[in-house]
């Protein structure tokens, strides 16, 4: 458990493991604005998904991990 699971609850990723796991094939996102970042990380994340260089499991929680960080952002606004 990252610390923000509860017991018995599912594991979830944050936006460093997503950022990890692109780093693993080579990708560097820095665009400059975070939700534009979160865009192009999403975008690069569905290519890995369609090549199948990823699993299920590992697609869906990064997905919900730059969900949840899209969601803080526009709170925040």
């Amino acid at each position: 458990m990252n610390g923000t699971e509860t017991p018995g609850s599912p594991p979830g990723w944050t936006l460093a493991d997503v950022k990890s796991l692109l780093r693993r094939f080579g990708i560097i996102v820095y665009i400059g604005s975070p939700l534009d970042d979160l865009l192009m990380m999403e975008l690069e994340l569905e290519d890995l998904w369609e090549e199948h260089l990823i699993e299920r499991e590992t697609y869906l929680l990064a997905k919900a991990a730059i969900a949840k960080r899209r969601r803080e952002i526009e709170r925040q606004s």
